[in-house]
């Protein structure tokens, strides 16, 4: 299946809540959810009562979307966190945050996760000192990133740089604001995960 090009905001009214897609524009005004909070579309205001299966899937929608991921590398992460010990939906999420372009922008690095799988897959940083452009690829505890030099000169990485010098940084990254390096200091757990899904609808949705 081919990306979504079309408007992100129309994702977010689908969902009815804000899945954070257009970096600053999110926490102003012109959000769209501040001003149209109901579903796109000539019937988006109606008053549709959700089935279990409806809330479940739902959930499964908002979360791929949250993180930009396409359904068969969703469903493949799902797999992959159920053959890990622990909570399954605990264990997908973790997987999700670990993604290289979901750490750039928690670093700051990025103002959306567009961006930052757009600047992955522009060759701009490097994981343990070798370029790495694959924006799913997973982190480990310990990985360090680093932005490749020539880049850090580009207008448009110091203007992003400048722009969320103030944006708080998880718990389980390390970001040193003067080398301009980021480390991951553990994988983390639940409540470290800011996503605004329900983990464990996701799981009931797969387990059917």
């Amino acid at each position: 299946m081919a990306r979504y090009t079309g408007a992100v905001c129309k994702m977010c009214r689908r969902e009815g809540k804000k899945l954070f897609l257009k970096g600053d524009r999110c926490y102003t005004g012109k959000c769209s959810i501040e001003r149209r909070s109901y579903a796109p579309g000539q019937h988006g205001q109606g008053h549709k009562k959700n089935s279990e299966y409806g809330l479940q899937l739902r959930a499964k929608q908002q979360a791929r979307r949250y993180y930009g991921i396409q359904e068969g590398q969703f469903h493949k992460y799902f797999l992959m966190a159920s053959r890990h010990e622990g909570v399954t939906g605990e264990n997908l999420l973790r997987i999700c945050e670990s993604r290289l372009d979901n750490v750039v922008y928690s670093l700051g690095w990025a103002n959306s996760r567009a961006e930052a799988r757009q600047l992955v897959n522009h060759g701009h940083f490097r994981v343990n000192g070798k370029k790495v452009d694959i924006p799913s690829y997973l982190l480990k505890a310990g990985d360090t990133i680093t932005i490749k030099d020539t880049s850090r000169e580009s207008d448009k990485i110091k203007s992003v740089l400048e722009s969320n010098a103030s944006r708080p940084v998880p718990t389980w990254l390390e970001l040193n604001s003067e080398t301009v390096t980021g480390k991951v200091l553990a994988l983390p757990d639940r409540d470290q995960i800011a996503a605004p899904v329900e983990d464990h609808l996701i799981v009931e949705f797969y387990s059917k």
